[in-house]
């Protein structure tokens, strides 16, 4: 099976608006690059993934990106999530894929073992595993076997819109739960539950995150 994760990347410089009350821009902004970084860092050397896609409209990201040994594409139009991820899916398809694996940049303390259970769990013919976040509401990851199997539809309670279509698919569908994979981002509570997991799991904070936060 020949996987390639896709990561998706906000422009940094507008990255990660919610946390405004608790970060100033260049917080923000840092934290974007460091979170990305992390994520493909993590992503590269895993048996398991035979390409990592970048996609983004932010050059700067795009850069920092080729720096690390990923490929990328260059969002453009219209910006809208689903769409980008859609075209980068027909990119990969290109190269030889035959599975996509969606990997937000925004997981702090996304694993080598989540990504490997999720594969494993989406190994058989139209398969899509489907890894929730916190809430339950949202989508953290989408492994999709074939790829192209399913429309992607990441926004409000995507994780309820994603099984729809897996099952309207007649796929394969599994629900890969991970206390790790399941915290992104987003807001000040996200902040805070992450400095107190990282904390417990020994995980260095990601730049960005001032101490004020997680003393």
């Amino acid at each position: 099976m020949n996987v390639w994760a896709i990561v998706p990347v906000k422009p940094f410089q507008r990255a990660k608006s919610r946390l405004a009350d608790v970060l100033v821009p260049e917080q923000r902004e840092m934290l974007a690059a460091g979170l990305m970084t992390r994520t493909v860092r993590l992503l590269l050397p895993l048996p398991q993934i035979q390409g990592v896609l970048v996609i983004s409209r932010d050059t700067k990201a795009l850069s920092m990106a080729r720096d690390l040994g990923a490929q990328t594409v260059q969002e453009s139009g219209a910006p809208e999530l689903n769409n980008a991820l859609f075209r980068a899916t027909h990119a990969i398809r290109a190269w030889g894929a035959d599975a996509a694996l969606i990997v937000p940049a925004d997981i702090p303390l996304l694993a080598a073992e989540d990504i490997q259970q999720v594969v494993m769990a989406g190994r058989g013919a139209n398969s899509v595993v489907i890894v929730p976040d916190r809430h339950a509401h949202g989508t953290n990851m989408l492994f999709v076997h074939p790829s192209g199997l399913i429309p992607y539809s990441f926004g409000v309670d995507s994780f309820a819109e994603h099984q729809r279509l897996a099952r309207e698919a007649n796929a394969n569908l599994v629900i890969h739960q991970s206390e790790r994979a399941a915290l992104d981002l987003d807001t000040p509570g996200d902040l805070a539950v992450y400095c107190e997991l990282a904390n417990r799991m020994a995980e260095p904070i990601i730049e960005g995150i001032g101490p004020e936060i997680y003393v």
